[in-house]
């Protein structure tokens, strides 16, 4: 998956911008501030139908103006092969309407069609979340993998939410109407519209929780295996999947909390509970980690996310089980956005992390940072596949 082309306009601080990317590496160099990040931003818009920075659409256009349009043309191959199939895919925001998203000149019914036709993985300041934050982020870290790869995990997973949205709304509404169901005998018609969500809940969670672990089984040895490469060291890093489905059934469990759950208001059992705890040894690595050894923690993360992509699609590829352009070509690499990850890492990590990324591990990468040298170092040994852009108040320039 190559990003040949890119036009944006209205899009945050960047008034107007047409830009052709190098197939491999593409740097931005500027202060802070100055739009670096919402240039990648804008690329991860296209891919996932939404602002990485998760502000509402309207809040993307520029200030003063009343409409925001991005729009991006891809070559679906790998940097090696010959690009013979292009095509774009766009975004308009007007102010006060729904969005148009659209492949080539068709517009999409449903955004959730577009995930995973362009696979994408982002390196942000923002990843200290899922160390530092609760686990929400960690599991939105594990959905936005999966989902990539398997619409079906994705329309599990977006009915499982609405599902706990109604059960939620219905353990409040019964807390004040319906005192037998405080704890008294006997049914009420809230009962069996409780159990009627609770199995529908349980049959989406159960194919959330499996694929969630299948997943962690595989990506776990590709994760160490990048961090041991990064940090140079034995460090013991380790990163295990937690789930209430691992020792009870779901449905008895809703059952048996359902007179709980109405006094506080929230549904307390579910797959929607899970989390993704990060340690370095035996401890959490929020607690004993070094800034530096937290940075390389996530980056690990990131790129082993990269390399799974790439992985799973070629496997499925192998299977045949994608042979059209209605889904990605798997022979391609997700595209890769770095923004500011050499902060906080001591020249040696930082030598080993250029290093992976000018290997053909790795596809079309986009790189931001404030150092002029880091992008040089990155750039030398691709200098024939790569560009430098400059960016001031929203302008980029090529150099």
């Amino acid at each position: 998956m190559i990003l040949k082309n890119l036009h944006i306009l209205n899009y945050k601080n960047i008034r107007e911008a047409d830009l052709c990317f190098a197939d491999k590496i593409n740097c931005f160099v500027g202060l802070n501030g100055q739009g670096k990040t919402n240039l990648l931003d804008a690329v991860y818009y296209l891919s996932f139908t939404k602002s990485f920075s998760g502000v509402l659409d309207a809040q993307n256009i520029t200030h003063g103006e009343d409409f925001s349009l991005i729009q991006g043309e891809y070559a679906f191959c790998s940097p090696s092969e010959s690009a013979d199939e292009y095509e774009s895919v766009s975004c308009g925001i007007k102010r006060g309407q729904k969005k148009q998203f659209r492949r080539g000149k068709k517009d999409y019914k449903r955004l959730i069609d577009h995930i995973g036709l362009i696979p994408l993985v982002i390196v942000s300041p923002k990843d200290s979340e899922l160390i530092t934050d609760g686990s929400d982020e960690r599991r939105r870290f594990l959905d936005g993998v999966i989902s990539q790869l398997d619409k079906r995990y994705l329309e599990h997973l977006t009915k499982y939410n609405a599902l706990l949205k109604q059960r939620n709304a219905l353990l409040k509404q019964s807390e004040d109407d319906s005192p037998a169901m405080t704890g008294g005998p006997g049914m009420s018609p809230s009962d069996d519209l409780f159990e009627i969500l609770e199995l529908q809940m349980a049959d989406h969670a159960a194919y959330i929780f499996r694929e969630r672990t299948a997943f962690i089984e595989r990506f776990v040895p590709i994760f160490r295996d990048i961090y041991a490469q990064i940090a140079g060291t034995d460090e013991v890093v380790s990163l295990t999947y937690v789930s209430q489905l691992q020792d009870r059934d779901l449905v008895e469990s809703f059952r048996r909390t359902r007179s709980r759950d109405i006094i506080l208001g929230w549904t307390s059992q579910g797959i929607h509970k899970d989390d993704l705890p990060m340690q370095l040894g035996e401890y959490p690595l929020k607690q004993v980690g070094s800034q530096g050894q937290q940075k390389t923690f996530l980056l690990a993360l990131k790129l082993a996310q990269a390399l799974y992509l790439s992985n799973s699609l070629n496997s499925l590829n192998s299977l045949n089980s994608l042979n059209s352009l209605n889904s990605l070509n798997p022979s391609s690499h997700p595209i890769l956005l770095l923004d500011d990850i050499f902060d906080k890492l001591d020249s040696t990590r930082v030598e080993r992390i250029v290093s992976l990324l000018q290997s053909d591990r790795f596809g079309q990468i986009f790189i931001t940072d404030t150092d002029r040298q880091h992008l040089t170092d990155i750039l030398r040994p691709s200098a024939d596949n790569s560009r430098i852009f400059h960016v001031q108040n929203g302008e980029i320039t090529a150099l």
